[in-house]
């Protein structure tokens, strides 16, 4: 089955006609080192569609009007000409449908072709290879880490407590799972809900309870597909059931191919899920604790927007997610991604890394992304004005708001005691029955 059977291309080819020298140095910015051979590529697939298309234009043309003169040959008892010209005809016919044969396959070529290049940065992305280059945005950081002696990470804490089992769930499901009990089972579910109403009660974002099995068209809306296909979980080989990496497949997919009304943007949603990734690419890292895990929770931001709007949205978005940190009193900083260390899909991210005691380290704990129009086009979702007028595609933005095991992380190794308990942040504690302190089961 095709990903895209109906939906126009991930980038604009036209615009990569009209200016490809942009186009190659917004790679050449990402770190592909064959941006102009990539550009070149595509124009010539581009140049033999539409040359293909303006021949069967001539010919389809030309058919009709041979189709009307066999009518006026044989009205003239012309037999000669009628049937000359009905070979013509049937000709073209066959012509044509070898070219829509070959449109088809030129047409899919040129989009698989596009849909594995990463979108262009922003003009104020900072350059750059990796994580060495990100910037931290010094305005948006918040709080000092906390004094502890000697502190312990939160698997070891967690694992004193009797409240996290890795072994069992090692038993059960293989690396990468875990048991949560008692206290810190609750702990997770109300830092679900504490989220969902910060951000429904003081942001007006939607809350939605989407679906977690989807199928291969709404990975391609959000650039999991085809690209990142190993990192997925699917149910089965045939037209399959993916289970969702993040929230961000079900929301932002919400709106594929529709067109909304610019008076209804931005639309803001919000869920609570778990979320599944094989963690492919993350062999040896971070295999001991709930960092990096196969299943875990999330609570998604997502905001379908017009373009004119995207970039207020973006840190809108950033400052919804810091709340949460800056409601529980976890340290945290901002950093801008720099190109090289920016996802697949997005145009502007910020990460937000939260103060790790135990590991005398900031970890990522959210990533706010703006994806401009890089999403809408490959879901061919756009936007009207008051005139009904269709304007083009809009921008989308995704963030975590947050990863809920990573801040349960947080708090264990933040809020750590010296006899071994850990304090209950203040605002956390009606979602845990008043209780101020997570003890020994």
């Amino acid at each position: 089955m095709s990903l895209f059977p109906e939906r126009i291309p991930m980038h604009d080819i036209k615009a990569i006609r009209d200016d490809s020298s942009a186009f190659v140095r917004g790679l050449t910015r990402r770190g592909l080192g064959d941006a102009q051979a990539l550009a070149d590529g595509l124009l010539v697939q581009d140049k033999a569609l539409r040359d293909l298309l303006v021949r069967l234009q001539t010919d389809q043309a030309r058919r009709n009007d041979a189709s009307k003169l066999i009518g006026q040959a044989k009205a003239k008892k012309d037999e000669a000409l009628a049937a000359s010209l009905m070979a013509e005809v049937a000709g073209l016919k066959e012509s044509i449908q070898q070219g829509e044969a070959s449109q088809r396959e030129l047409e899919d070529a040129l989009k698989q072709a596009l849909a594995v290049i990463p979108n262009i940065p922003a003009d104020d992305v900072p350059d750059g290879a990796d994580e060495a280059a990100n910037v931290p945005v010094a305005a948006r950081a918040f709080g000092k880490a906390p004094g502890i002696n000697a502190p312990k990470q939160h698997f070891e804490i967690g694992e004193a407590l009797g409240l996290m089992d890795f072994e069992r769930a090692a038993k059960v499901s293989g690396a990468r799972f875990v048991y949560l009990k008692g206290d810190l089972a609750r702990l997770e579910r109300a830092l679900g809900a504490f989220m969902l109403d910060t951000h429904t009660q003081k942001f007006g974002y939607t809350e939605m309870a989407p679906p977690v099995l989807v199928k291969s068209p709404a990975l391609f809306g959000t650039n999991q597909l085809p690209k990142f296909e190993e990192d997925l979980f699917r149910t089965t080989n045939e037209d399959p059931f993916w289970l969702i990496p993040t929230a961000e497949v079900s929301l932002t997919n919400y709106v594929s191919d529709e067109i909304l009304n610019e008076a209804e943007l931005p639309l803001r949603f919000t869920a609570f899920t778990p979320c599944f990734r094989a963690e492919a690419g993350a062999a040896g890292r971070d295999t001991r604790g709930m960092i990096r895990q196969h299943q875990f929770s999330k609570v998604e931001l997502v905001s379908i927007t017009t373009p004119d709007q995207s970039n207020a949205e973006h840190e809108r978005m950033t400052d919804a997610a810091q709340e949460i940190l800056k409601a529980l009193d976890l340290a945290h900083r901002v950093v801008t991604l720099c190109t090289g260390d920016m996802g697949f899909g997005a145009k502007k991210t910020y990460d937000i890394e939260v103060w790790l005691p135990g590991q005398n380290a900031y970890r990522e704990i959210s990533s706010c992304s703006n994806c401009g129009d890089f999403q809408a086009r490959r879901m061919n979702t756009r936007f009207r004005n008051t005139e009904g007028k269709v304007k083009g595609p809009v921008h989308t933005l995704n963030g975590s708001g947050l990863a809920v095991g990573r801040t349960m992380v947080a708090i264990l190794e933040n809020y750590q005691q010296p006899e071994g308990s850990v304090a209950i942040p203040a605002a956390l504690q009606p979602y845990m029955g008043g209780k101020k302190v997570i003890e020994k089961l």
